[in-house]
């Protein structure tokens, strides 16, 4: 089951992401995370904040989603 919920933090809607498929798929892809960064439209740190805190907005979601090539559902984090 995906974790389509979206929280309140700091005044805007914010999803949870799976940062450990995020890392996954950059290892199989042989990718950087400032590749990621540079394909998904974000800067570098923003993608390492979205990575260490797991939320992000849900357009930053999409972003990060494009740039891998995946659906965004591909990238939330899963209920347990």
């Amino acid at each position: 089951m995906v974790v389509c919920s979206y929280e309140e933090h700091l005044g805007g809607e914010h999803v949870d992401i799976n940062a450990v498929k995020i890392e996954t798929m950059l290892a199989d892809r042989g990718m950087t995370k400032t590749a990621l960064a540079s394909l998904s439209g974000i800067s570098r740190q923003n993608l390492s904040t979205v990575v260490r805190r797991g939320t992000c907005e849900p357009k930053t979601a999409g972003k990060l989603a494009a740039g891998l090539g995946v659906g965004v559902s591909d990238i939330l984090r899963e209920a347990n």
